[in-house]
């Protein structure tokens, strides 16, 4: 994701090699984590304190029953509130050769770090030396099945409308980690939530967590709801089996995207995707997407909430229900918030990440989208003369478009 430029580098020593992570500018989904190829929200988030035990190493030679210690660490992820846990092979396959093809083809827009920490995805043990194994979790999140049909409400991606994920996923593999520890003994390892150039879908899918479903995301019979953690290390624990996918001939992801991204099973073109818009891109969005954009002002969640699965999704961790009205807000107190107001109400949101300015820019968008009411003309016209060149822009636009159909 675009990196802040206010934000200073954060340093950590991988495998003997000094490599600078950027704090994650923009996170992430649940669309924002993985559903272009392998997760939007893949800037490299600082680790916590203590999110890895690298400089230990596990006793090869242990005599430890594994299969007894897996069984454990399922029981001990459930107790820490996690959905699923599985175990897969340090080994990303072929999805680093769809990666390869997926960027070959430019479809990873202006998320540059996608390509230059290819490698990293590819071979894990340059992330953690000495990884053999990763241990996948899910975490469900879904807050509510309320959609925001009404035009003047702000429509906001469910994974967002709470608490930051990152820290929540990560805080809980820690805790899981820790126990592992006093099972095992010292081991190496290190803890990952959309953080790092991680493979989360593959390894989620390796570990029989659920499938890939169309839209790029992890599916299973529960839906596709979740957060995705990792714990990579260097325990050899029993491998989980994949389980069979369950998309068949159905498309309705495909049909339901508002923009055509998902240009075919399995592939999503970042470009056109809405999340992308209106959360990676850090400049003017073309005028071509604008109206296809609706009242969305933070991600989209359509091309979940089709998906026939999500029927059987449970409400999440109460950690992740909404805050400050996100998912009731109308469009024009929202764009009425200044940047102080949008820094002090989003701490400890992901969505502050985008900052002040592609907050309003959205939020302009989705305004020009909706009735062109005196409300709605007289909120946009408070913002004519931001100092902000690129909110003015799509202002501009928004009133054009408004005058137009008054």
């Amino acid at each position: 994701m675009s990196e802040r430029p206010d934000q200073g580098a954060r340093q950590g020593r991988l495998a003997g090699t000094k490599v600078t992570f950027k704090e994650n500018h923009q996170a992430g989904r649940q669309c924002l984590r993985e559903v272009f190829a392998e997760g939007l929200g893949c800037r490299f988030v600082g680790q916590i304190k203590n999110s890895g035990n690298i400089h230990a190493m596990h006793d090869r030679d242990s005599k430890l029953d594994y299969d007894a210690i897996k069984a454990r660490i399922r029981e001990l992820g459930r107790e820490l509130g996690f959905a699923e846990i599985g175990v897969a092979r340090a080994e990303p396959g072929a999805g680093v050769d769809r990666l390869r093809a997926w960027l070959a083809a430019g479809m990873h827009g202006e998320m540059d770090y996608m390509a230059r920490h290819l490698e990293l995805r590819a071979q894990p043990q340059q992330l953690q030396a000495g990884t053999i194994t990763v241990i996948a979790a899910a975490l469900d999140y879904l807050p509510h099945d309320r959609t925001a049909d009404d035009p003047g409400q702000a429509a906001i991606s469910r994974y967002a409308q709470g608490r930051d994920y990152h820290k929540v996923v990560r805080s809980r593999l820690q805790k899981l980690a820790d126990a592992i520890g006093q099972l095992a003994g010292p081991f190496g390892y290190r803890v990952f939530s959309d953080s790092a150039p991680v493979m989360e879908v593959e390894y989620a899918s390796q570990a029989g967590l659920g499938w890939r479903g169309k839209h790029t995301l992890l599916l299973s019979k529960q839906g596709s709801w979740r957060f995705l953690g990792e714990i990579y290390c260097d325990l050899p624990l029993p491998p989980d089996a994949p389980v069979d996918e369950h998309c068949g001939t159905c498309r309705a992801c495909l049909d339901a995207c508002p923009t055509g991204a998902i240009v075919a099973p399995y592939v999503v073109d970042a470009r056109r995707c809405i999340s992308y818009l209106t959360i990676e891109l850090a400049g003017a969005i073309p005028e071509a997407f604008r109206p296809l954009l609706g009242n969305r002002i933070y991600g989209c969640d359509d091309c979940q909430s089709s998906c026939p699965w999500n029927r059987f999704a449970r409400l999440g961790d109460p950690e992740f229900a909404p805050r400050h009205g996100l998912d009731s807000a109308t469009l024009i107190e929202l764009f009425a918030w200044s940047e102080t107001q949008f820094n002090d109400r989003l701490a400890g949101n992901p969505i502050r990440r985008i900052g002040h300015e592609r907050w309003l820019r959205n939020i302009a968008v989705a305004l020009g989208n909706g009735p062109a009411t005196d409300e709605a003309i007289g909120a946009l016209q408070t913002r004519s003369n931001d100092p902000s060149p690129l909110v003015r822009e799509h202002v501009a636009w928004a009133l054009a478009r408004l005058r137009r159909e008054s």
